[in-house]
């Protein structure tokens, strides 16, 4: 079976059904087999995995997925593209493609009805103004998900894996981490894909935590405190904490900061994620106390 990841069969493929390059859904395909490959290997997928991959395109990845994978459910919202995935997957009949928005989408119910349940693996070459969206979503619904293998834009994948004291570190580096361990997977350059993006790539891998790694008592003021610290980026911890609307005095947050033997003066984007969960768990046994 010939591959899809040139620029010849991809053209070819693209003339054939008149398809158009919809910007507005940010559609760039991958037209390099050695990248392809190097998903599929960064996905580490083995013969009994199932994969769920967001924005197949013209079926070049998720061919290479379903020759390994016991199944591959592709989730595509472009309806012109459906015909031309019925081709390109007719000789992979352990694929199922779903029209649907994957962030509209019941991403639980897909897992217990289409992949038994799981577990599952989340590989994707997304379009990048839904990247963080998507993985935010498989981390924090509690989907069983074992990798996410995903394109996203170098400047995401920076802050995705960023440690404290840098400038691309945020509460994305926080989010992310909390949930996974992340490591970079390949650059990407801009003439791998068809239309060329207008920025450079990176192939991101996170893997999830098996049991959660940190403490943490209260999740959803965690991620409020982690938000607030990074609100104001020039102020310090103190300033930033009192000044965002969380409902605590500012002489409750500078007693916290005390018992987490965190100063008071330094700014969020120096803390690491122990000294976060510190925090937020000393400010919880505060709010539960009174």
């Amino acid at each position: 079976m010939e591959r899809l990841s040139t620029p010849k069969a991809t053209k070819e493929i693209v003339e054939k059904y008149g398809f158009k390059f919809s910007k507005s859904l940010g559609q760039n395909f991958l037209i390099n087999s050695n990248i392809i490959d190097k998903i599929v290997d960064g996905a580490q997928i083995s013969p009994g995995d199932y994969v769920i991959e967001v924005g197949p395109g013209i079926g070049t990845l998720t061919r290479e997925m379903a020759s390994i994978a016991k199944k591959v459910v592709a989730v595509e919202i472009d309806k012109t593209l459906l015909p031309i995935l019925d081709e390109t997957l007719k000789d992979s009949p352990n694929v199922e493609v779903v029209n649907e928005d994957i962030l509209k989408c019941d991403i639980q119910k897909l897992v217990d009805e289409k992949l038994e349940g799981g577990p599952v693996k989340l590989v994707a070459n997304l379009p990048y103004y839904i990247t963080t969206p998507i993985v935010m979503k498989f981390l924090e619904e509690n989907i069983p998900v074992t990798h996410i293998v995903v394109m996203v834009q170098k400047e995401v994948a920076d802050r995705m894996k960023a440690v404290p004291s840098t400038k691309d570190y945020g509460s994305l580096s926080v989010a992310v981490q909390y949930y996974s361990d992340v490591d970079i997977v390949t650059t990407v350059p801009r003439s791998m894909f068809m239309p060329q993006p207008n920025v450079e790539s990176t192939v991101i891998r996170l893997k999830s935590h098996k049991e959660p790694k940190y403490n943490v008592n209260d999740k959803d003021l965690f991620f409020r405190v982690v938000k607030a610290s990074f609100s104001k980026r020039r102020k310090t911890i103190l300033n930033a904490l009192s000044t965002y609307g969380l409902e605590f005095s500012k002489d409750d947050i500078k007693e916290s900061l005390k018992e987490a033997n965190i100063e008071e003066n330094r700014r969020g984007e120096t803390l690491s994620i122990e000294e976060f969960v510190k925090l937020a768990n000393v400010m919880s046994q505060k709010s539960t106390s009174k």
